[in-house]
């Protein structure tokens, strides 16, 4: 059985893999249109979509709680936005 993450973990773990999506070094054949790279960038963004989707409709998930995670997928469109533009 998996472990379960507290939600102040999975907050800060989708920051962190938000920024590390930031942070991929763009390769220099194919720039940021290279297909490898623009897969990594979405997988990593999705991972941070993924560890917070269900907490707003967790019973214990506090109206800061909530106003985090529209933040981070708001901070996750933004990256994906300005990582392809």
């Amino acid at each position: 059985m998996a472990k379960m993450i507290p939600a102040a973990e999975r907050l800060k773990r989708a920051h962190a893999l938000i920024q590390k999506a930031r942070d991929l070094p763009v390769p220099a054949e194919g720039g940021k249109f290279n297909l490898t790279y623009m897969a990594q960038v979405k997988d990593l963004i999705q991972q941070a979509r993924d560890l917070v989707k269900f907490i707003p409709y967790t019973p214990t998930a506090t109206p800061e709680m909530k106003a985090e995670v529209a933040q981070i997928f708001e901070e996750a469109d933004q990256a994906k936005k300005d990582l392809f533009r």
